[in-house]
Formats: structure tokens, sequence, C-alpha cells
């Protein structure tokens, strides 16, 4: 199964290995989980998002209908 992934993202499962070796050897951290991880630059977006979002700043109106979405974006 890892060799078809890899096979998908391009990669020999060889380079992936190794690429997961030199990081348990800089970090010397062993990361395990099921669970999807965001990136710290998805982690920023984020948090700029909720903090906007919390601010009432840069949200968009709801609108019922397409023509009203077309209006409000060329005003």
């Amino acid at each position: 199964m890892a060799q078809r992934v890899a096979k998908d993202l391009g990669l020999p499962l060889s380079t992936v290995i190794n690429a997961y070796l030199k990081q348990f050897i800089r970090s010397r951290e062993v990361y395990i989980s099921a669970v999807p991880r965001m990136t710290s630059a998805l982690e920023e977006l984020v948090g700029r998002a909720e903090k906007d979002l919390r601010k009432g700043k840069n949200i968009s109106p709801i609108f019922s209908s397409a023509v009203d979405a077309i209006r409000h974006l060329n005003s």
C-alpha cells in the first residue's frame, strides 16, 4: 500500500523512506497519526481567518441568489 501511495505521488518508496528518516534524525521525534495534520502555513491562515471572523472583518454577507452575489462583487 505504501508503495502504491508513493507511486501515486510520483516518488519511489525509497525516497519517501529516506526523507522520513532524515526528518527523524533532525527532529528526534516520531509522529504517528491516523488524523490528518494541518501544515503550519494552513494553521496560520486559519488563525487569521478566525481573528477576522471575531472582528467581523472580511466577511461576506449571505446571498439569496447568484445574481445578488455578483451584484455585491461588482459594487
